[in-house]
């Protein structure tokens, strides 16, 4: 489960105690580059993810770090490649080396496929350069850690501002990709249909893909087994070995009519079911290729309905009573 535990102490300590509490064993953390080295170059402040890593030890938790957002001294890009990618691996080396064996895995940045997240276009060969360096960085100071690619966002959309994620992957595969990863990071959303749908049955329904004018083919994304899709370029490129972490997942419960997630809410009945049903599915259909699932999330408490966040989550905002949806009552239910 995706937790928020950076800003306070108790509410990190109450979150981790619900991820325990419903069985999980993982969580997935945002350590924002610039949080920790803001002040510049060199200028660490470990303060932070000190306490987040000794509470998540008390709690017998496993981490998944993402690590973007660089500080301004590195690009002036609101969330983009630093102009020097070895700023970065200093960075990652030094992270790994404070904290061997107690940072279990590190996805390398998020989402590169939109420009929104690569400082202005999505290339893949910069991403494999920067994925490359943070590897060789974290592997000499722990050699035990997981290097997870960065979750690619299922989208159809291809031009300047976003390429779609089966071909972002296998251009990152032509790039040389496959040498510096552990482990393959996909996100794998919802949308409309059940887990369990094939995506060729999405594809063909306006319904499920609100009349998407894509190329069939593209139209693949609109549901949770579009991971499927993602497994496959990992076969055509001989790399079948390795597993596959759904770093982000789940359903959108959101009733605003103006929002551009509207058109695929569920109730919050129907998102319970949906992410129980996916781990199951995972369980029984994509063995041993299916590693780490994080869904999104526990709730930040700062969002409010105004957040688009807000509707994804399984828990309501909140301190010091935590709130449930169904979702993470049937999570906690559910056989682990």
């Amino acid at each position: 489960m995706q937790i928020f535990p950076w800003w306070r102490i108790e509410v990190s300590d109450r979150d981790m105690g619900l991820v325990r509490d419903a069985g999980f064993g993982w969580i997935k953390v945002n350590f924002g580059w610039r949080d920790i080295e803001g002040a510049g170059k060199g200028h660490l402040d470990w303060t932070v993810p000190d306490r987040i890593i000794e509470q998540a030890q008390q709690y017998g938790l496993k981490m998944v770090v993402r690590v973007d957002h660089q500080p301004v001294w590195a690009s002036t890009a609101q969330n983009g490649p630093p102009a020097n990618y070895n700023d970065y691996g200093d960075l990652l080396e030094a992270m790994a080396r404070r904290y061997r064996g107690r940072i279990h895995a590190y996805e390398i940045w998020n989402e590169p496929n939109l420009a929104r997240e690569w400082g202005g276009r999505p290339d893949p060969i910069e991403y494999v350069e920067l994925l490359k360096i943070a590897y060789q960085r974290i592997k000499m100071a722990d050699p035990e850690a997981i290097v997870i690619s960065a979750g690619l966002s299922p989208t159809t959309r291809w031009d300047d501002m976003a390429v779609p994620d089966t071909v972002f992957l296998q251009q990152m595969y032509d790039a040389g990709a496959a040498f510096y990863f552990d482990v393959l990071g996909v996100h794998g959303a919802g949308y409309k249909a059940p887990p369990e749908t094939d995506p060729a049955v999405v594809a063909a329904d306006p319904v499920l893909h609100n009349g998407d004018p894509s190329p069939p083919e593209r139209k693949r994304v609109y549901c949770f087994r579009h991971v499927e899709d993602m497994r496959e370029v990992m076969l055509q490129n001989c790399d079948g070995s390795k597993q596959v972490a759904v770093l982000e997942f789940g359903w959108t419960s959101d009733p605003r009519p103006e929002s551009p997630y509207h058109w695929h809410a569920v109730s919050e009945k129907e998102k319970a079911d949906y992410l129980v049903r996916a781990y199951r599915y995972a369980g029984e259909n994509w063995q041993p290729w299916i590693g780490l699932m994080s869904l999104i999330y526990v709730t930040d408490i700062e969002w409010t309905p105004d957040n688009e966040q807000y509707w994804w989550a399984i828990t309501e905002p909140g301190y010091p009573i935590a709130q449930f949806r169904p979702a993470y009552l049937r999570l906690k239910e559910m056989p682990k």
